[in-house]
């Protein structure tokens, strides 16, 4: 496993790390058995980073990956988020300094932790002060429960605002060969600042897996079979709405030639260009069993020719594919 430093935390993370939205619920199913599974295999190959949140199923995803720990918890680096999900807050999120007290003590007991490693603001609440926020996350480290803090689909000049009143140790944005959008303005504001980057989305939420067809069916739980729309973020319509899908699908045809080349898998050709940008930390998964977890791991110790990266970029223009949306993570 190859590790890197997670910004200036101290923290050395696993260049591909765990996501666990999947097992709370709502995108596709999963068995708990196999999930238990996929996260001690995770461990044993040396994968420690395991990121959650408040809003996977409100303490669903929380608690499963604390059952699929159990005592190794100490081997893993816990992210999970908060602030978004609750129906009584204006545009469902809620940052305040009351929520943000009141929903670490949720997610340490669903984690059965006494603390977490990661805790960041899953999407920026702008009904509440940035400096509010960040003061009560400070006052987390101080008392032991949060060992860094940061934020998840903040703009570049909320982050800096963020800055002002606390530093912003991780932040954790979409990456991916289909949204690039943030290589323009974040990702060279995080290497300036040593703050730790977790991309998530690496693999397009199936779409760079290799295994979508025109016909495949989305389980009617499954936010994807909504053509691309989650609640009212539109931004995933670029993936899966019916403008995108099909012109998508067929550069992933061709993104598997390039696979091919190396004798890897679709999925590590696009960790290993999610992981060749050096100023991400750790690029998040999900895995259903331990094979997923095992052909993850293929995407570390090689690299890919500068000749393929060329062509890579030139298979999204020959097919119009959109790998910067001028969309921001935003509702309408």
């Amino acid at each position: 496993m190859e590790y890197r430093p997670f910004g200036s935390t101290g923290i050395q993370i696993s260049a591909i790390g765990f996501g666990c939205w999947e097992i709370g619920g709502g995108y596709g199913s999963i068995e708990e058995t196999e999930f238990i599974k996929a996260v001690n295999r995770a461990l044993d190959i040396g994968v420690n980073s395991f990121d959650t949140a408040e809003a996977y199923g409100f303490g669903a995803s929380e608690k499963s990956l604390a059952k699929a720990l159990g005592s190794r918890r100490k081997e893993a680096v816990i992210t999970t988020k908060f602030g978004v999900g609750y129906p009584k807050a204006p545009n469902y999120r809620d940052a305040t300094r009351q929520r943000v007290m009141e929903s670490i003590e949720k997610s340490l007991q669903a984690l059965n932790t006494d603390y977490v490693d990661v805790y960041l603001v899953h999407w920026p609440d702008r009904n509440t002060p940035f400096e509010e926020t960040m003061r009560a996350l400070d006052d987390l480290v101080k008392q032991g429960k949060v060992r860094a803090v940061g934020l998840s689909n903040f703009k570049l000049d909320e982050i800096d605002a963020c800055m002002k009143a606390r530093r912003v140790d991780v932040v954790q944005y979409c990456w991916n060969m289909f949204d690039r959008r943030m290589a323009d303005e974040i990702f060279p504001y995080c290497k300036e600042h040593n703050i730790g980057v977790m991309a998530y989305g690496s693999l397009a939420y199936g779409m760079l897996t290799g295994t979508l067809t025109e016909e495949s069916p989305f389980e009617k739980g499954d936010w994807r079979s909504k053509g691309g729309r989650l609640g009212n973020i539109n931004l995933f319509q670029h993936l899966f709405g019916p403008e995108h899908y099909l012109k998508n699908l067929r550069a992933v045809e061709d993104l598997k030639k390039i696979a091919a080349k190396y004798g890897k898998s679709l999925p590590q050709l696009a960790l290993r260009w999610t992981t060749s940008n050096p100023v991400v930390s750790t690029a998040l998964t999900g895995c259903r069993n331990p094979r997923e977890v095992d052909d993850n791991a293929g995407a570390l110790g090689w690299t890919i020719a500068d000749a393929d990266m060329k062509e890579i970029d030139a298979i999204f223009a020959r097919h119009g594919c959109v790998t910067s949306p001028n969309v921001w993570l935003e509702t309408i």
